[in-house]
């Protein structure tokens, strides 16, 4: 049994094991591959685990011998799933292994914003502390989140993890939901509502053509011009320049990313240079823990379809 990972490198940079994996053929291991290796790297496997390398229509038809495709990821956009069934080949992902990860990474960044401790401990370690002829300063103003309206536009594993942790801040949530019945202590409404209401919107909504660029000129003049939004979901929920417009005339606090609609972004990307945009690279899925569960079901999802019985399919 011949086993391509195409791009092993973000999942597992040298810290963890594919020896599970190894147990169960011949595997191969590239760290990245480039659109235009793909089909010679995965010309004789039988199985194929990508992350972000795509699989479409005209690169399944090269791959006669493959017979399972496993996603290093929860979305699977990267594959052309009718192409792999048309051709009798299984394709798998790995479902809510990041739940934690990203919900913990949301409030990395709202506190950031209300808080700013890096700014702070940055700013200490080059001695303005103790230069300072008070016992304590501050270039921003601080913000409690108690009492604030927390926002949620989808409420999956995710969503509902991130619902939990607000109102364990002691915040107000509301969610833009198809969900009829609600954990407790969440409030249904509807988009406008949500919008204008939200001290805090955060994204965790699957990307479809329905939801793309949900956040735009029209939707972005509804919220308050103190609101933050973050997006720890897909890049294109966002209209990008209209944002870094918001941000440039007020019209928005702050927004806060791990995702942009292009990555790696162009240098010249309208959100990198607004002082206001807090934006990491697409980290929030990859503390260790999470990466390990990645491993270890995309692992099992081979296993099992080796047995027979495959599991997460797609």
């Amino acid at each position: 049994m011949k086993i391509v990972i195409l791009d092993a490198y973000t999942a597992n940079p040298g810290d963890l094991s594919w020896q599970a994996l190894e147990e169960m053929g011949m595997v191969t291991v590239y760290d990245r591959t480039q659109a235009d290796e793909t089909v010679a790297r995965a010309a004789d496997a039988e199985i194929v685990l990508t992350n972000k390398v795509v699989l479409n229509r005209e690169v399944i038809q090269q791959l006669p011998h493959l017979r399972y495709i496993g996603v290093l990821a929860t979305g699977y956009n990267v594959v052309d799933i009718a192409a792999a069934h048309e051709h009798g080949i299984t394709v798998t992902n790995v479902p809510a292994y990041s739940t934690e990860s990203v919900a913990q990474m949301v409030f990395a960044h709202l506190l950031t914003v209300t808080n700013r401790t890096e700014h702070y401990a940055m700013a200490n370690r080059d001695g303005r502390w103790s230069t300072n002829p008070d016992f304590c300063y501050w270039d921003f103003p601080h913000t409690e989140l108690a009492g604030k309206t927390f926002g949620i536009v989808g409420l999956g594993n995710i969503g509902q993890r991130v619902a939990q942790i607000a109102l364990a801040f002691g915040m107000k949530v509301k969610a833009l939901t198809s969900k009829d019945s609600l954990p407790a202590g969440i409030e249904k409404v509807a988009w406008e509502e949500l919008l204008a209401t939200s001290d805090v919107l955060s994204l965790h909504c699957p990307l479809t053509d329905a939801t793309r660029h949900l956040i735009n000129r029209d939707t972005l003049r509804l919220m308050k011009p103190t609101a933050v939004l973050i997006n720890t979901g897909r890049g294109p929920l966002v209209d990008d320049q209209a944002l870094a417009d918001a941000l440039a005339e007020s019209r928005l606090a702050a927004f806060c990313a791990d995702v942009l609609s292009e990555e790696p972004p162009k240098a010249d990307h309208p959100l990198l240079k607004q002082p206001n945009a807090f934006i990491t690279p697409h980290i929030a899925w990859a503390t260790k823990e999470a990466r390990v569960r990645l491993i270890q079901v995309a692992t099992d999802n081979v296993l099992s379809f080796l047995n027979g019985q495959p599991r997460n399919v797609v």
